[in-house]
């Protein structure tokens, strides 16, 4: 019965990209959407394809894309115009035959939701006259800044002098020149990255990772500007009934070391998938926790120092001075993590998936942003929600101060009781009659109404 009632459900043909960050909100919004009665095909590229066992009630489309790793870093805008031309006959041809084989079985037109770096999803969709929908898996804090990148160039204020890094932009408040997206890029490499965005002209629809509460100011300022509709769905993190996305092996071993810990006492450092670190950046971490005399659970991805095959640039007397008190790990289930009653902070890059999901579990941050709209995230978890504290550099005593001031001193504690504020208020907007919970509601219709 179950198969019989997917295959009426109205086809939704989801279109994903090869990034960590991007993929995760991705496959959460296919479950939320399938237990609305949607059927989901994930269309997805081979490089970095997810588990299908994770993920039964999903049909799965692997796109060629012809690359065997991700080397984005040497030419990200390359890889990506690589990555949308390889895929782009692909989807076309499998929704032309989907069409086709459809027409005698149902009435249901296929919508395309795809991520907005996957523009070439957009094209397909226009070519054959389907609806197209674009996730954003960003904040929308983040856009309006992305979106001034144009007249900030023109005006020559990028990239950025050292002078004026601390400054206010005007018209961008409460972002500095510092919280600027690519505020280092040089211009033609910039220029290259704007005109890609570009390339998503003209979805139906626009879904945002995010809560009214939480952005409410930036998705006012977006809707004036897209001039269609925006759905703000989130966190899906706490709407989706799915198992781990992650595209790295997680250590569940480091949830029974959490078990023996205090309650609030422990920090939880990782930086991602993505961010790298040299030897000196490590060394400077790793006595900043020790010397904090905090207990930690510090996430270092193999390779995430260059050369490196795990922990073996660790300082010499770090391992001994901090037994029994720290665990380093190569990757953590961050879900579990963060919901563990001992853990009192969260030392993150500010991707917007982790943003939420320490937003979620009421943790307050310290931030440490290190690329795209990691920036713009921090500076609002650290000034406009104060819930975290900015890390200005990684001296030794600047990290050991700022873990005593997030675990330790009344800050921390003013900064946690806000934290949990914002978690009751994101356990509220997915309610009946919350925000979130509306927002679905209305996606459904208009994406049933296409």
């Amino acid at each position: 019965m179950m198969g019989d009632e997917r295959k009426r459900g109205k086809p939704l043909v989801l279109v994903a990209s090869p990034f960590q960050g991007h993929m995760t909100p991705m496959l959460q919004l296919g479950s939320v959407l399938h237990s609305k009665g949607f059927s989901i095909t994930l269309a997805h590229t081979k490089l970095n394809s997810p588990d299908p066992s994770n993920h039964p009630e999903f049909v799965f489309l692997p796109l060629s894309d012809n690359f065997s790793a991700i080397d984005a870093s040497a030419n990200y805008t390359k890889f990506l115009e690589a990555l949308n031309n390889n895929c782009k006959m692909q989807l076309q041809d499998h929704l032309t035959r989907k069409i086709e084989e459809g027409k005698d079985e149902m009435n249901h037109t296929i919508t395309v939701i795809h991520d907005n770096i996957m523009y070439f999803a957009e094209e397909v969709a226009s070519n054959l006259n389907l609806p197209s929908i674009v996730l954003r898996s960003c904040s929308a804090s983040y856009m309006p800044a992305f979106l001034a990148l144009p007249r900030l160039h023109a005006e020559g204020q990028l990239p950025v002098q050292d002078s004026i890094l601390q400054e206010l932009v005007p018209e961008l408040h409460p972002l500095r020149y510092k919280d600027l997206p690519f505020n280092d890029t040089p211009t033609e490499v910039a220029t290259e990255m704007l005109a890609l965005a570009e390339r998503v002209r003209t979805p139906s629809a626009i879904i945002w990772n995010t809560m009214e509460f939480l952005e409410s100011s930036a998705l006012t300022q977006l809707r004036q500007h897209y001039q269609v509709p925006i759905f703000a769905i989130g966190p899906l993190i706490k709407m989706a009934r799915c198992p781990s996305t992650s595209f790295l092996e997680e250590d569940t071993g480091c949830i029974s070391w959490l078990d023996k810990q205090a309650p609030r006492s422990v920090l939880y450092v990782s930086l991602g998938s993505l961010a790298t670190m040299d030897e000196t950046e490590l060394a400077e971490t790793a006595w900043g926790l020790a010397k904090s005399k905090q207990p930690f659970l510090w996430v270092v991805r193999p390779g995430s120092v260059s050369g490196s095959e795990w922990i073996e640039f660790l300082p010499e007397g770090f391992t001994e001075e901090v037994r029994g008190r720290g665990l380093v790990l190569k990757w953590a289930p961050q879900k579990q993590v963060l919901a563990h009653s001992a853990v009192g902070g969260f030392w993150s890059h500010c991707g917007w998936n982790s943003t939420l999901e320490s937003i979620s579990e009421g943790v307050p941050m310290i931030c440490q942003p290190v690329m795209g709209d990691q920036c713009v995230n921090s500076r609002y978890l650290s000034y406009v929600w104060r819930v975290g504290l900015e890390l200005e550099n990684l001296e030794i005593k600047v990290v050991e101060s700022a873990i005593r001031r997030l675990l330790v001193d009344e800050e921390g504690q003013e900064l946690r009781q806000r934290a949990i504020s914002m978690k009751e208020k994101a356990k509220y907007s997915l309610f009946k009659g919350g925000s979130s919970f509306n927002s679905l509601k209305d996606l459904v219709e208009f994406t049933l109404a296409d």
